[in-house]
């Protein structure tokens, strides 16, 4: 996570009586990381977070897989996702593996009467079209088009959306989110040649202690089912919070694109890193400026890697007939470049305004029901044309 941060009020030492007006003791909740062995956050508030009401059977949200053919490049119109009011709802994984989802979703309205909570994977969900807040039990975080919304798993959350015209790209990551180690100094701190800083990450303000009791839904994923719980107190009853895990955004376009003078490596677009994954973000830049430079990626093969990339805005010169909100899967084991002649055309081109977020993975994915639904069946051959 971006580093240590505090909103509200907190005693002046951990683990000690910190007390209500009323003279009662507020509830200290530790949230933390892969035991006590990584980063934490403690929560205060105003009533113990354990007092469940009641709970229902589990309903089985996981991923339904439409086929075993994962050798073929694939794309997939991914605005032809249907809208639906709810924001669970509408979420739809088009891609999966052991270690990733990859989910499209166009909700047009948010979580108004229950709060959310993947107790499996850290959400990254990128706003492509809409803006909203999201509220939670660090505060609330306000977003807009271009916004990566991180989003540690086991973070109880609602959403809600300012329009009812909204796209989500959404990765759940069964591993930490994480920054790049190599823009990390030792310490943590984000480097000089680092393509963003700390003064571009946004954290949670206007922490609001809601003291309400009664019924309260939270509705929990966890290994593929939903369980929904009913608690005694509303969830986002705390006054004050520090530590290093916390929900989190950074815009798009705050990256700052790293050229060189020859076509540089997709890694120099990397944004975030995952377990066995990473996420990548592809801004407006300025070309090579080798004179002989060649703009257009050269032909590779992932021989390791699934390249998934979601098109944003602008214009890409090294493919035809790109759509906004289309995805491209271009498979490990298989060679994928520019289409015919769009080396040619780069040449000479001095910028680019394209707007993508690839994600790469170690692992297969594989294509679900709902991706098979929005997929262009002609994709394959259109390097033969």
């Amino acid at each position: 996570m971006p580093h240590y941060y505090s909103l509200g009020n907190i005693p002046h030492k951990r683990h000690t009586q910190f007390r209500r007006p009323d003279g009662k003791l507020y509830s200290e909740q530790l949230f933390s990381t892969e035991g006590f062995s990584s980063d934490y956050t403690l929560l205060y508030h105003i009533y113990p977070p354990t007092q469940i009401i009641r709970v229902e059977e589990p309903i089985d949200v996981k991923p339904k897989q439409a086929t075993d053919n994962i050798l073929k490049h694939r794309s997939y119109q991914g605005f032809s996702v249907k809208q639906a009011s709810d924001y669970l709802e509408s979420r739809k994984v088009v891609l999966f593996n052991s270690d990733v989802q990859i989910s499209l979703a166009g909700p047009q309205g948010g979580t108004n009467n229950y709060f959310y909570k993947n107790a499996d994977a850290d959400e990254v969900i990128f706003i492509h079209e809409g803006s909203g807040t999201l509220k939670t039990q660090y505060g609330k975080i306000p977003f807009s088009y271009g916004d990566y919304v991180v989003v540690p798993r086991g973070t109880i959350y609602q959403i809600e959306f300012n329009t009812p015209d909204n796209r989500l790209f959404i990765v759940e990551s069964f591993g930490p989110i994480a920054f790049p180690k190599r823009y990390l100094s030792r310490y943590g701190q984000l480097l000089e040649h680092a393509p963003f800083c700390e003064r571009d990450i946004r954290k949670p303000q206007d922490i609001e202690a809601i003291d309400q009791t009664g019924e309260f839904l939270i509705k929990v994923k966890k290994k593929g089912l939903q369980y929904n719980f009913w608690y005694a107190n509303h969830p986002f009853d705390v006054v004050g919070w520090d530590g290093c895990d916390y929900p989190y955004a950074i815009s798009i376009h705050d990256f700052e694109p790293i050229t060189g003078r020859v076509h540089q490596p997709p890694p120099v677009h990397q944004t975030f890193d995952g377990h066995n994954f990473v996420i990548c973000s592809f801004v407006p830049r300025l070309y090579d400026y080798h004179p002989e430079s060649i703009p257009a990626p050269y032909n590779h093969s992932n021989i390791d890697s699934d390249e998934v990339l979601y098109y944003v805005d602008g214009d890409f010169m090294s493919r035809k007939h790109v759509t906004r909100g289309m995805i491209t899967l271009h498979p490990a084991g298989i060679p994928h470049g520019p289409h015919p002649g769009a080396v040619e055309k780069s040449i000479g081109a001095k910028e680019t305004k394209e707007l993508a977020v690839m994600v790469d993975t170690f692992h297969p994915l594989f294509m679900t029901q709902d991706a098979q639904a929005i997929e262009d069946q002609n994709y394959v051959m259109s390097w033969a044309e």
